[in-house]
């Protein structure tokens, strides 16, 4: 039977973590919503198995990561195994000294799911699994959908937004029209979860051969392996089995490998692809939905969550009339630019690593044992690599949502720059929802308190802020500055409020 339901402010289609992480924050700002997913349950394949520090960051206002890091291992270390050597890899020793989180966690996608949907259970919400879109019109302002349930009946949802966090093959994306352009590898992958005899345990291995790649990573669950090879180049397609895992492993690893117990084992495809737009009028897409790459430097999962973070709280504002519908507009400006950013890093990560071309051949097989040493040992370079890779070196500079006052300060965080953990214990203080104003310098050029705001947290720094002499920033929900200014004088703070706040503070 066909029921109409009042209108919600929020459809969320698809409830892996990039849907989860969106609910979560909805939920944290009271917007009414929903959250669908076509699957009977959560995938239990592990999937993408690490969290970068800047995702840790991002969930601990939502109040996760906690639970996240409990669950997983902090303490994972990377060896690349090279022709007649092994090399130990720091990973995160240099470059992430000011995050909370200055490691790469591992957890299986399932757990990061369960926990995301464990919040949600608490907060009283339901994830509607079994539930597809059918299909989504708008019209004067509202998105009548239609939703088919598990048992066969269907249902009529009226939103004023939808959000496809609905993975690569988006429903949402196409009723929105909206194109998805890229390109496929001509590679295929071999994927595994397994046990497996003969690695060090607490650590990732990466056997790099002139034919390509071959990566175990340590899992816990649903098996303490994940083994990803690239099929054997000119080799002809046959069944995944234990079998062709193990001739693999016999001859791309140096060590003498014992491969057993498979619980999973598969082959697949990669592709590079992003949406043509990240929002169509009341239409928004986050995660594969909006872009697909390589898993070269385990970013999908994470850029996905970050998208979400990124647009909750700014749906959140707008639906409740605490921000103008020109905040959603910046969602595609900040998050889009990442989003290509991680498809062109990825991409070339992995052509360096699978391509046959002679020449990368040649470097994978005999130049990489000779200079991957050294390139290890030049920490500014090394920092760099992991900024990136950590996602803390995201900013939105070029954001319409990122405004600097008349003198900006010598040092310290830029607008639309990462709020850094300087001191120790910034990014929890202001990990609450709504905007967080810093002041730093001494308390009495700050008397009395300068806002009254509801949606404004107000923190006395002292000297000891990220910012040098007297100075004062607004921390965005998500941790990124979105003003900032040298000085007490508040003039250009009051006209930033004014453009991206309502109601007007109380001056």
């Amino acid at each position: 039977m066909d029921v109409m339901t009042a209108p919600l402010d929020v459809l969320v289609v698809g409830a892996g973590p990039t849907g989860l992480a969106l609910a979560t924050q909805l939920r944290a700002y009271d917007t009414p919503f929903r959250i669908v997913d076509r699957s009977l349950d959560r995938a239990q394949e592990s999937r993408a198995p690490a969290i970068q520090p800047r995702t840790l960051e991002m969930l601990a206002g939502p109040g996760v990561t906690d639970d996240l890091v409990d669950r997983g291992s902090t303490a994972v270390r990377l060896q690349l195994h090279l022709r007649g050597r092994v090399l130990h890899v720091p990973v995160f020793d240099v470059g992430c000294d000011d995050s909370p989180y200055p490691f790469l966690l591992f957890l299986p996608q399932s757990e990061t799911e369960a926990v995301l949907a464990e919040r949600l259970a608490e907060r009283s919400v339901t994830v509607e699994r079994g539930t597809e879109l059918l299909s989504a019109e708008p019209r004067d302002g509202i998105v009548t959908c239609r939703l088919r349930h598990r048992d066969g009946g269907e249902e009529t949802v009226r939103a004023r937004y939808v959000v496809g966090c609905d993975g690569a093959h988006s429903t949402v994306r196409t009723q929105a029209g909206i194109g998805f352009q890229g390109y496929s590898y001509p590679q295929t992958f071999l994927l595994a979860d397994l046990e497996v005899d003969g690695l060090e345990p607490g650590a990732a291995h990466t056997f790099m051969t002139a034919d390509g790649l071959l990566f175990f990573f340590p899992l816990g669950t649903p098996a303490t392996w994940r083994m990803i090879a690239m099929h054997p180049p000119g080799a002809p397609a046959e069944e995944v089995t234990l079998t062709l895992l193990q001739r693999l492993a016999d001859d791309w690893a140096t060590d003498r490998l014992t491969l057993r117990d498979p619980v999973w084992m598969t082959s697949f495809r990669l592709h590079n692809r992003g949406a043509t737009q990240y929002r169509k009028g009341p239409f928004f897409l986050a995660g594969d939905a909006a872009h697909i790459h390589s898993p070269a430097g385990g970013q999908g999962m994470n850029t996905g969550i970050q998208d979400a973070l990124n647009l909750g709280w700014k749906l959140a504002h707008v639906c409740r009339g605490a921000a103008p519908e020109d905040l959603l507009e910046t969602y595609e400006a900040e998050r889009a630019p990442v989003g290509h950013g991680v498809r062109r890093l990825t991409d070339r990560a992995f052509t360096v690593g699978t391509n046959n071309h002679p020449a990368l051949r040649l470097a994978r097989s005999h130049l990489a044992p000779r200079f991957a040493p050294l390139l290890l040992r030049t920490t500014g370079l090394r920092a760099r690599l992991f900024r990136t890779v950590s996602e803390l070196g995201i900013h939105y500079r070029r954001s319409p949502a990122s405004s600097t006052g008349p003198h900006r300060p010598s040092a310290g965080p830029r607008a639309g720059d990462r709020l850094p953990d300087r001191p120790a214990g910034l990014q929890r203080r202001t990990s609450g929802p709504g905007y967080h104003l810093l002041l730093a310098g001494p308390a009495h050029h700050w008397t009395p308190a300068p806002l009254t705001h509801g949606l404004v947290s107000v923190h006395h720094l002292g000297a000891d802020s990220p910012w040098p002499g007297i100075a004062h920033a607004l921390v965005r929900p998500d941790g990124y500055v979105g003003y900032v200014a040298r000085g007490t004088d508040l003039t250009d703070l009051w006209a930033y409020l004014d453009r991206w706040l309502r109601p007007l503070p109380v001056r």
